[in-house]
Protein backbone atom coordinates (compact mmCIF):
# COMPACT_ATOMS: atom_id res chain seq x y z
CA UNK A 1 0.00 0.00 0.00
CA UNK A 2 1.35 3.40 -0.97
CA UNK A 3 0.68 6.63 0.93
CA UNK A 4 1.48 10.27 0.14
CA UNK A 5 0.63 13.80 1.23
CA UNK A 6 -0.90 16.70 -0.67
CA UNK A 7 0.59 20.02 0.46
CA UNK A 8 -1.37 23.26 1.12
CA UNK A 9 -3.57 24.27 -1.82
CA UNK A 10 -3.94 27.69 -3.43
CA UNK A 11 -7.63 28.45 -4.02
CA UNK A 12 -8.88 30.79 -6.71
CA UNK A 13 -9.49 33.50 -4.11
CA UNK A 14 -5.78 33.41 -3.29
CA UNK A 15 -6.34 31.87 0.13
CA UNK A 16 -3.95 29.13 1.26
CA UNK A 17 -5.70 26.24 2.95
CA UNK A 18 -3.75 23.58 4.83
CA UNK A 19 -5.40 20.43 3.54
CA UNK A 20 -3.70 17.24 4.68
CA UNK A 21 -4.80 14.26 2.63
CA UNK A 22 -3.51 10.76 3.19
CA UNK A 23 -3.86 8.80 -0.05
CA UNK A 24 -3.81 5.01 0.01
CA UNK A 25 -4.06 2.78 -3.03
CA UNK A 26 -4.89 -0.93 -2.97
CA UNK A 27 -4.36 -1.36 -6.72
CA UNK A 28 -1.50 -0.38 -9.02
CA UNK A 29 0.48 2.78 -8.11
CA UNK A 30 -1.00 5.97 -9.54
CA UNK A 31 -0.98 9.71 -8.82
CA UNK A 32 -3.46 12.06 -7.23
CA UNK A 33 -3.18 15.58 -8.61
CA UNK A 34 -5.11 18.79 -8.14
CA UNK A 35 -7.81 19.76 -10.58
CA UNK A 36 -6.79 23.09 -12.17
CA UNK A 37 -7.85 26.14 -10.17
CA UNK A 38 -10.12 27.32 -12.99
CA UNK A 39 -12.10 24.08 -12.82
CA UNK A 40 -15.52 23.86 -11.19
CA UNK A 41 -16.45 23.05 -7.60
CA UNK A 42 -18.87 20.53 -6.09
CA UNK A 43 -20.73 22.85 -3.77
CA UNK A 44 -23.35 22.53 -1.02
CA UNK A 45 -27.02 22.35 -1.87
CA UNK A 46 -28.47 25.59 -3.22
CA UNK A 47 -31.97 25.14 -1.87
CA UNK A 48 -34.50 26.66 -4.24
CA UNK A 49 -37.66 25.70 -2.35
CA UNK A 50 -38.60 23.32 0.45
CA UNK A 51 -42.13 21.95 0.16
CA UNK A 52 -44.03 21.02 3.30
CA UNK A 53 -43.93 17.22 3.73
CA UNK A 54 -42.73 16.79 0.15
CA UNK A 55 -39.79 17.00 -2.25
CA UNK A 56 -37.36 19.90 -2.15
CA UNK A 57 -36.13 21.86 -5.16
CA UNK A 58 -32.46 22.70 -5.63
CA UNK A 59 -30.54 24.79 -8.15
CA UNK A 60 -27.65 22.31 -8.30
CA UNK A 61 -28.58 18.90 -6.74
CA UNK A 62 -30.88 16.02 -7.63
CA UNK A 63 -31.17 12.74 -5.76
CA UNK A 64 -31.74 11.94 -2.10
CA UNK A 65 -30.50 13.14 1.27
CA UNK A 66 -31.16 11.86 4.77
CA UNK A 67 -31.06 14.57 7.41
CA UNK A 68 -30.57 14.44 11.17
CA UNK A 69 -29.23 16.41 14.11
CA UNK A 70 -25.64 17.66 14.18
CA UNK A 71 -23.30 14.71 14.63
CA UNK A 72 -25.86 12.11 13.52
CA UNK A 73 -24.49 11.47 9.98
CA UNK A 74 -21.35 9.35 10.24
CA UNK A 75 -21.35 7.09 7.17
CA UNK A 76 -22.76 6.94 3.65
CA UNK A 77 -22.35 4.29 0.95
CA UNK A 78 -23.60 3.89 -2.58
CA UNK A 79 -22.91 2.64 -6.09
CA UNK A 80 -23.64 4.01 -9.55
CA UNK A 81 -22.82 3.35 -13.18
CA UNK A 82 -20.86 6.09 -14.94
CA UNK A 83 -23.20 7.54 -17.58
CA UNK A 84 -22.07 8.63 -21.04
CA UNK A 85 -22.75 12.25 -21.93
CA UNK A 86 -24.30 13.49 -25.15
CA UNK A 87 -22.24 16.58 -25.95
CA UNK A 88 -24.09 17.36 -29.18
CA UNK A 89 -27.34 18.18 -27.35
CA UNK A 90 -26.43 20.35 -24.38
CA UNK A 91 -29.19 22.76 -25.37
CA UNK A 92 -27.22 25.76 -24.11
CA UNK A 93 -25.83 27.17 -27.34
CA UNK A 94 -22.39 25.98 -26.23
CA UNK A 95 -20.98 22.44 -26.01
CA UNK A 96 -19.58 23.14 -22.53
CA UNK A 97 -21.55 21.40 -19.77
CA UNK A 98 -20.91 19.38 -16.61
CA UNK A 99 -22.46 16.58 -14.52
CA UNK A 100 -21.16 15.14 -11.25
CA UNK A 101 -22.26 12.01 -9.35
CA UNK A 102 -21.25 11.38 -5.77
CA UNK A 103 -21.97 10.25 -2.23
CA UNK A 104 -21.20 12.46 0.73
CA UNK A 105 -21.84 13.76 4.21
CA UNK A 106 -23.05 17.34 4.91
CA UNK A 107 -24.04 20.07 2.48
CA UNK A 108 -27.83 19.67 2.42
CA UNK A 109 -28.27 22.29 5.15
CA UNK A 110 -24.66 23.10 6.08
CA UNK A 111 -21.63 24.78 4.54
CA UNK A 112 -19.20 21.87 4.11
CA UNK A 113 -19.43 18.74 1.96
CA UNK A 114 -17.25 15.66 2.46
CA UNK A 115 -17.72 13.89 -0.88
CA UNK A 116 -16.21 11.57 -3.47
CA UNK A 117 -17.45 10.77 -6.96
CA UNK A 118 -17.10 10.99 -10.73
CA UNK A 119 -17.78 13.57 -13.43
CA UNK A 120 -19.21 13.10 -16.92
CA UNK A 121 -18.47 16.45 -18.60
CA UNK A 122 -18.62 18.04 -22.02
CA UNK A 123 -15.32 19.86 -21.56
CA UNK A 124 -11.81 18.51 -21.15
CA UNK A 125 -9.72 19.16 -18.04
CA UNK A 126 -7.65 21.55 -20.16
CA UNK A 127 -10.75 23.55 -21.08
CA UNK A 128 -11.61 22.29 -24.58
CA UNK A 129 -15.37 22.49 -25.05
CA UNK A 130 -17.51 19.66 -26.39
CA UNK A 131 -15.10 16.87 -25.42
CA UNK A 132 -16.72 13.98 -23.49
CA UNK A 133 -14.53 13.68 -20.37
CA UNK A 134 -14.78 11.23 -17.47
CA UNK A 135 -12.81 11.22 -14.23
CA UNK A 136 -12.93 10.54 -10.49
CA UNK A 137 -12.40 13.17 -7.82
CA UNK A 138 -12.55 13.86 -4.09
CA UNK A 139 -13.49 17.14 -2.44
CA UNK A 140 -13.76 18.27 1.16
CA UNK A 141 -15.58 21.51 0.39
CA UNK A 142 -14.70 24.37 0.89
CA UNK A 143 -11.24 22.96 0.11
CA UNK A 144 -10.40 22.43 -3.55
CA UNK A 145 -11.01 19.23 -5.51
CA UNK A 146 -8.34 16.61 -6.17
CA UNK A 147 -8.36 14.58 -9.37
CA UNK A 148 -7.95 10.82 -8.79
CA UNK A 149 -6.03 9.29 -11.68
CA UNK A 150 -6.82 5.57 -11.87
CA UNK A 151 -4.48 3.43 -13.98
CA UNK A 152 -7.21 2.78 -16.56
CA UNK A 153 -9.04 6.07 -16.13
CA UNK A 154 -12.82 6.37 -15.82
CA UNK A 155 -15.04 5.26 -18.68
CA UNK A 156 -18.81 5.16 -19.35
CA UNK A 157 -20.41 2.01 -17.92
CA UNK A 158 -17.74 1.68 -15.19
CA UNK A 159 -19.28 0.49 -11.93
CA UNK A 160 -18.45 2.84 -9.07
CA UNK A 161 -18.76 2.08 -5.36
CA UNK A 162 -18.04 4.85 -2.87
CA UNK A 163 -18.16 5.59 0.84
CA UNK A 164 -17.57 8.59 3.10
CA UNK A 165 -17.12 7.86 6.80
CA UNK A 166 -16.55 9.96 9.91
CA UNK A 167 -13.68 8.38 11.86
CA UNK A 168 -13.35 10.67 14.86
CA UNK A 169 -11.85 13.96 16.00
CA UNK A 170 -8.33 14.93 15.00
CA UNK A 171 -6.20 16.79 17.54
CA UNK A 172 -4.17 18.40 14.77
CA UNK A 173 -0.50 18.20 13.92
CA UNK A 174 1.96 19.17 11.15
CA UNK A 175 0.08 20.29 8.03
CA UNK A 176 -3.20 19.22 9.65
CA UNK A 177 -6.06 21.02 11.34
CA UNK A 178 -7.99 19.81 14.35
CA UNK A 179 -11.63 18.82 13.97
CA UNK A 180 -13.83 16.13 12.44
CA UNK A 181 -11.87 13.59 10.41
CA UNK A 182 -13.28 11.64 7.46
CA UNK A 183 -12.19 8.91 5.07
CA UNK A 184 -13.51 8.86 1.52
CA UNK A 185 -13.15 5.69 -0.57
CA UNK A 186 -13.92 5.01 -4.22
CA UNK A 187 -13.64 1.74 -6.14
CA UNK A 188 -13.84 1.23 -9.91
CA UNK A 189 -15.11 -2.09 -11.26
CA UNK A 190 -14.37 -3.79 -7.93
CA UNK A 191 -10.61 -3.88 -8.51
CA UNK A 192 -9.10 -0.36 -8.19
CA UNK A 193 -9.58 1.53 -4.94
CA UNK A 194 -8.48 4.82 -3.37
CA UNK A 195 -8.99 5.96 0.20
CA UNK A 196 -8.46 9.58 1.22
CA UNK A 197 -8.42 10.97 4.77
CA UNK A 198 -8.91 14.63 5.67
CA UNK A 199 -9.93 16.85 8.56
CA UNK A 200 -12.85 19.29 8.17
CA UNK A 201 -13.10 21.54 11.25
CA UNK A 202 -16.48 23.07 10.37
CA UNK A 203 -18.29 19.81 9.53
CA UNK A 204 -21.77 19.46 11.08
CA UNK A 205 -22.34 15.77 10.18
CA UNK A 206 -26.04 16.58 9.76
CA UNK A 207 -26.89 14.87 6.44
CA UNK A 208 -25.90 12.06 4.07
CA UNK A 209 -26.46 12.23 0.29
CA UNK A 210 -26.52 10.40 -3.06
CA UNK A 211 -26.45 13.16 -5.68
CA UNK A 212 -26.33 14.07 -9.36
CA UNK A 213 -25.05 17.65 -9.48
CA UNK A 214 -24.70 20.60 -11.80
CA UNK A 215 -21.35 21.91 -10.52
CA UNK A 216 -20.45 25.49 -9.67
CA UNK A 217 -19.52 28.15 -10.76
CA UNK A 218 -19.56 30.42 -13.78
CA UNK A 219 -18.86 34.12 -13.60
CA UNK A 220 -21.40 35.64 -11.26
CA UNK A 221 -21.29 32.49 -9.11
CA UNK A 222 -24.04 30.84 -11.16
CA UNK A 223 -24.49 27.07 -11.48
CA UNK A 224 -22.87 25.65 -14.62
CA UNK A 225 -24.93 24.03 -17.44
CA UNK A 226 -25.91 20.43 -16.68
CA UNK A 227 -24.49 17.95 -19.21
CA UNK A 228 -26.95 15.55 -20.83
CA UNK A 229 -26.12 12.33 -18.99
CA UNK A 230 -29.41 10.59 -19.80
CA UNK A 231 -30.07 8.53 -16.68
CA UNK A 232 -27.73 7.54 -13.87
CA UNK A 233 -28.70 4.55 -11.68
CA UNK A 234 -27.77 4.54 -7.99
CA UNK A 235 -27.88 1.34 -5.93
CA UNK A 236 -26.85 -0.04 -2.53
CA UNK A 237 -27.58 3.40 -1.06
CA UNK A 238 -27.30 3.24 2.73
CA UNK A 239 -26.22 5.55 5.52
CA UNK A 240 -25.70 5.91 9.23
CA UNK A 241 -27.73 8.90 10.38
CA UNK A 242 -28.48 7.92 13.95
CA UNK A 243 -29.42 4.41 12.74
CA UNK A 244 -27.75 2.45 9.92
CA UNK A 245 -30.36 1.85 7.20
CA UNK A 246 -30.87 1.77 3.42
CA UNK A 247 -32.09 5.14 2.18
CA UNK A 248 -35.69 4.02 1.71
CA UNK A 249 -36.01 2.71 5.28
CA UNK A 250 -35.39 5.99 7.09
CA UNK A 251 -38.40 7.81 8.57
CA UNK A 252 -40.26 9.83 5.95
CA UNK A 253 -39.47 13.09 7.73
CA UNK A 254 -35.73 12.41 7.39
CA UNK A 255 -35.69 11.50 3.68
CA UNK A 256 -35.29 14.48 1.35
CA UNK A 257 -36.17 13.85 -2.30
CA UNK A 258 -34.39 16.53 -4.33
CA UNK A 259 -35.41 17.79 -7.78
CA UNK A 260 -33.02 20.08 -9.66
CA UNK A 261 -34.64 23.18 -11.17
CA UNK A 262 -33.42 26.23 -13.04
CA UNK A 263 -31.89 29.01 -10.96
CA UNK A 264 -33.95 31.60 -12.81
CA UNK A 265 -37.09 29.65 -13.78
CA UNK A 266 -38.35 27.13 -11.24
CA UNK A 267 -40.81 25.84 -13.86
CA UNK A 268 -37.83 24.28 -15.71
CA UNK A 269 -36.83 20.92 -14.22
CA UNK A 270 -33.21 20.01 -14.95
CA UNK A 271 -33.02 16.60 -13.27
CA UNK A 272 -35.54 14.39 -11.49
CA UNK A 273 -35.02 11.39 -9.17
CA UNK A 274 -37.21 8.30 -9.40
CA UNK A 275 -38.85 6.73 -6.39
CA UNK A 276 -36.64 4.48 -4.26
CA UNK A 277 -37.07 0.78 -5.05
CA UNK A 278 -35.96 -2.24 -3.00
CA UNK A 279 -35.20 0.29 -0.22
CA UNK A 280 -31.81 1.27 -1.67
CA UNK A 281 -32.01 1.91 -5.44
CA UNK A 282 -33.16 4.85 -7.55
CA UNK A 283 -32.15 6.73 -10.69
CA UNK A 284 -31.80 10.37 -11.68
CA UNK A 285 -32.92 11.50 -15.14
CA UNK A 286 -31.50 14.48 -17.03
CA UNK A 287 -34.20 16.76 -18.45
CA UNK A 288 -32.73 20.20 -19.15
CA UNK A 289 -29.29 21.91 -19.01
CA UNK A 290 -30.60 24.96 -17.15
CA UNK A 291 -29.47 27.52 -16.03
Amino acid sequence: MKASQIKPLALSAGVLVALALTISNTGRPAAVTLIPIKAHRHAPNRLHQQHDNGPSESDNWSGYAVTGSNGAATDVKGSWTVPAVNCSSTGTGTPTAYAAFWVGIDGYNSDTVEQIGTDSDCVSLTGRSGIPTYYAWVEFYPHASALIQFPHGIQPSNQITAEVKYIGQSSGGPHQQSGAQFTATITVNENETYTVTSTVPEAKESSAEWIAEAPCCSRGNNVLPLANFGTVPFSSASATVGATLPVGSFPTAAIQEITMVSETKSSITKAQPSQVTNESAFSVQWLNPGP
